[in-house]
């Protein structure tokens, strides 16, 4: 099989379901958002100081898999039967971060992210999560998206962000502290 098709030559795309949209849409945006998030979260699970973590960071990265499938079909059209979201998906993520925080010294500042590579690879991970939420919360004025898809998002951000904080700790790295300028 090869993997060009060059039906997209003229800029369109098909959604599951077969309709066809410009490669510029909303929608591709936001599964496109997904795709780049998945990335970075591989990214994350390949850095040492998370080898205990790779199964949940890969079962992250298979969520949002589901994501890109879910936001890629046409709400309208597509028969096809696609994987979802279930309430444990958001709940696993959530006890990770209670899990995570045991050991965590209280924040009481805004951490600029940094301290080592690792930490600053997970912190673009956040941002790119949070890019990607405001893109699916937009795609919702106007088109069906699953209530889920924007809660876990939300708490997969929310995640990265502990996650950062946790790792700048098991690496014995520098939480830089934001100190505002009066």
């Amino acid at each position: 099989m090869k993997i060009y098709t060059k039906t997209g030559d003229q800029g369109l795309t098909s959604l599951i379901g077969g309709t066809r949209v410009p490669k510029s849409s909303l929608r591709i945006d936001c599964y496109g958002t997904v795709d780049e998030l998945n990335s970075y979260i591989g990214l994350l699970r390949d850095q040492p100081v998370n080898a205990g973590r790779r199964a949940l960071l890969k079962e992250i990265q298979d969520r949002l898999f589901t994501i890109g499938a879910s936001l890629a079909s046409d709400p309208e059209k597509s028969k096809m039967k696609i994987p979802d979201l279930h309430a444990e998906d958001v709940a696993l993520l959530e006890q990770e971060m209670d899990r995570m925080n045991e050991t965590l010294p209280e924040l009481r500042v805004f951490v600029l992210p940094g301290g080592h590579q690792s930490v600053s690879f997970a912190h673009l991970a956040r941002c790119v999560c949070r890019r990607t939420e405001r893109l699916v919360i937009h795609l919702r004025e106007d088109s069906f998206v699953a209530d889920l898809v924007v809660m876990y998002l939300n708490r997969l951000s929310d995640y990265l962000f502990v996650l950062s904080r946790q790792m700048a700790y098991e690496l014995d790295a520098e939480e830089v502290k934001w100190e505002p300028r009066m």
